[in-house]
């Protein structure tokens, strides 16, 4: 126990015969039961842990008979610690690029009710751009942004990071079978517990790379994926927290920055034909285009404004 709460860390793993034993064997004292969803491995991580098993430990193995992906599986795990009504459920991947010593820290904003979720973020550190590889460093600030935007989470950031800790009532509030299924869990997750206007922390974790792990993303695909799951996410956020559960005229700032976006991709449009086709632009197409090109600007960045304001007391 930690705190007086009962906590279950959740590890999904998909071939992770090299690492899991060394995750298992870190972990914290705290710790009050570990359940390992082996998403389908083909490289014998499930007998890793069955050994483990066979000495006494509080670990319980799910096996999945088909790959699910991570957050297949993370949601196989977190259903489990759900129906077994423990208080906290950590997340921890079976890789062991999460610093057990890192893990109090993470359970502090939620064992104080505080938070009712906290997540790590590896980027606050200078530590952070030495040691991740720098595509997925650059992939992971960019898909960061975009689901600040998503998620209305503004003070959040590392949304990438798995190294999570969930309370009882989140757990018990969230479908997890809608959930997302793979690399994307962590931003699709955050979205729908703003829905559900929980709060968030945002705790300094270190990286840890280069210690034997095989990293199964690869960031010039799932980039395109998750931009695109998070356009999704967005429209469903909009429609579950601002028109649905509680109107917030936001959402008319965001419907005119979308409807002056796509005019000012049609009148330069235009406005380049006619540089192409006779040889100069007609005032009257140029300042149009400016004109739609400012107006979507100043009503999206004013939604964005307001969905801050409408979330600044969401931070844990």
């Amino acid at each position: 126990m930690y705190k007086d709460k009962t906590i279950c860390v959740v590890i999904p793993a998909y071939n992770e015969a090299t690492q899991i034993g060394r995750v298992l064997e870190t972990m914290p004292a705290c710790v009050d039961k570990i359940v390992v969803i082996d998403d389908a491995s083909e490289d014998g991580t499930a007998d890793i842990v069955k050994k483990y098993l066979q000495d006494g430990r509080q670990i319980t193995l799910i096996q999945h008979e088909t790959n699910q992906g991570v957050g297949g599986a993370v949601a196989t795990g977190y259903k489990w610690v759900r129906d077994k009504e423990f208080d906290i459920a950590v997340r921890m991947d079976g890789d062991g690029q999460m610093n057990p010593e890192d893990m109090q820290a993470l359970l502090d904003p939620v064992a104080e009710d505080r938070a009712d979720y906290s997540k790590g973020n590896r980027l606050i550190t200078g530590e952070a751009y030495q040691k991740i590889p720098k595509i997925r460093y650059f992939g992971n600030a960019f898909l960061s942004l975009l689901t600040k935007i998503a998620s209305g989470y503004w003070h959040v950031a590392d949304f990438q990071s798995g190294y999570t800790v969930i309370s009882k009532k989140a757990l018990h509030a969230i479908d997890w079978d809608k959930m997302y299924k793979h690399y994307g869990q962590p931003n699709d997750v955050l979205v729908r517990l703003n829905v559900f206007s929980f709060k968030v922390a945002d705790v300094p974790v270190r990286p840890v790379y280069n210690i034997g792990e095989k990293s199964g993303i690869k960031i010039n695909k799932v980039i395109f994926t998750i931009s695109w799951l998070l356009i999704k996410m967005f429209f469903w956020r909009m429609k579950e927290k601002y028109v649905i559960r509680d109107f917030h005229p936001l959402v008319f700032f965001y419907a005119l920055g979308g409807f002056f976006g796509v005019t000012t991709f049609l009148l330069f449009a235009r406005v380049f034909s006619f540089w192409i086709l006779i040889g100069h632009i007609p005032p009257i197409n140029a300042l149009a285009a400016f004109f739609s090109f400012m107006s979507a600007s100043q009503f999206t960045l004013f939604a964005m404004w307001f969905d801050m304001e409408a979330n600044k007391d969401l931070k844990g």
